[in-house]
């Protein structure tokens, strides 16, 4: 109702509380849409269903479904770049601290996708317009202290997608990165001070990138899959900082666990969809030597596109098939795509040696596109390290 006064978009949804209504909704909304229960923490629960098969497996196993547990189903906006804002509202003024442009797309959990702050990729209008819904929120919630948005932006739209009147996970990711102490300014906010009484505009981010990377356990528990989603499977986050993107996400990895090839053999399948965004992505690989190999469709879209690729099986066309050559240490990065539960599990595999391995593995265009041009910004020049403080125009 309040998006709707204020002239807000939020992706087409609705409220089931029983199959019927479910598969009615997921019918008119348009699928894939992404589902969960009511009240979730951590996207506990939450799974992007395709088909109403899926939906109907979801509505008998994942979650206990009745007038008092109803579950929540809106459209997934594919492709959709999702933006995460952090702001501090004292009644009157606003203050957006931070504004982070997700690596991967809407879809991956927030508190698993890597971030930059600020964003990589958006034009100033967009920003502006953002920085506008965020006010406007704001005080249509009449929030005092810390407020935390996420956005998605589909063709140039601006979509809702969640608003918490609260300190968010990201808080201690904008303070580290920008130098300015959200938490405490929000907490004196809360006590009656106003932000007047602080010179923000003097102490925003300098001209430096922060990238935030998730960490996560998998190697520690047998049978895991890596495949990120709706769901948080994350345990901590690193930052790396440094004048451009490119290098500020290679430090991420670096922090993170990944140490990205410089040179060798990347191996690339991507759903039909991707496949011409990974041409540009094989293309540049090739330039800086790597040699290519792919699955049957992407190395004969690769090959109409004058690449040169060496195919190989996939797991379940029979050996000699690309864990094998995994396992022969002759993987050295990983581009993988796919959607569809029955896709999903037949490339489990495939993560899992590569986890097992160290080889570092993508499973977004997104992703893929970043780490080719971390690789490109390492072959170029060492990455140098400086105290955090020489970032900021000045201290708090």
């Amino acid at each position: 109702l309040l998006l709707k006064e204020l002239g807000l978009r939020q992706p087409p949804n609705g409220t089931a509380t029983s199959l019927e209504q479910a598969e009615r909704i997921a019918e008119e909304v348009g699928y894939p849409v992404l589902i969960r229960p009511s009240y979730v923490l951590g996207g506990r629960a939450m799974e992007l269903v395709h088909d109403v098969h899926e939906l109907q497996r979801y509505m008998a196993t994942a979650v206990q479904v009745s007038g008092d547990h109803p579950v929540l189903i809106d459209r997934f906006l594919r492709d959709a770049i999702e933006i995460d804002v952090d702001a501090i509202c004292d009644g009157k003024d606003v203050h957006v601290a931070g504004i982070m442009e997700h690596i991967e797309e809407a879809g991956i959990h927030s508190g698993d996708s890597a971030c930059s702050l600020p964003p990589y990729s958006l034009s100033e209008d967009m920003m502006a317009e953002i920085r506008r819904q965020t006010a406007m929120l704001a005080h249509g919630l009449n929030v005092v202290g810390l407020m935390n948005i996420q956005y998605a932006i589909k063709d140039g739209d601006v979509y809702i997608i969640e608003v918490n009147p609260r300190a968010s996970r990201t808080v201690p990711f904008v303070a580290k990165a920008t130098g300015v102490p959200i938490a405490k300014i929000a907490a004196r906010v809360m006590a009656g001070e106003s932000l007047t009484d602080f010179d923000l505009d003097g102490h925003q981010i300098g001209k430096h990138v922060a990238v935030k990377e998730a960490v996560f356990p998998f190697a520690r528990f047998t049978g895991v899959d890596v495949m990120l989603g709706p769901e948080m499977k994350s345990t901590g986050e690193v930052m790396g900082l440094d004048s451009e993107f490119a290098r500020a996400f290679a430090k991420a990895q670096l922090g993170a666990g990944v140490d990205l090839p410089r040179k060798g053999t990347v191996f690339i399948s991507v759903r039909d969809d991707d496949k011409q965004a990974m041409v540009t992505l094989a293309r540049e690989l090739t330039e800086m030597g790597f040699e290519i190999i792919a699955t049957g469709g992407t190395a004969r879209h690769f090959l109409e596109h004058g690449l040169t690729v060496r195919q190989v099986n996939k797991v379940l066309e029979g050996p000699p098939h690309i864990v094998d050559a995994m396992i022969d240490g002759e993987v050295h990065l990983i581009f993988n795509t796919t959607e569809g539960r029955k896709a999903i599990e037949d490339s489990f595999s495939l993560r899992r040696t590569a986890l097992m391995r160290g080889v570092p593995y993508y499973t977004t265009v997104a992703g893929a596109r970043a780490a080719t041009r971390a690789i490109q910004a390492i072959r170029a020049g060492s990455l140098e390290v400086a105290p955090l403080q020489s970032y900021f125009k000045s201290a708090f």
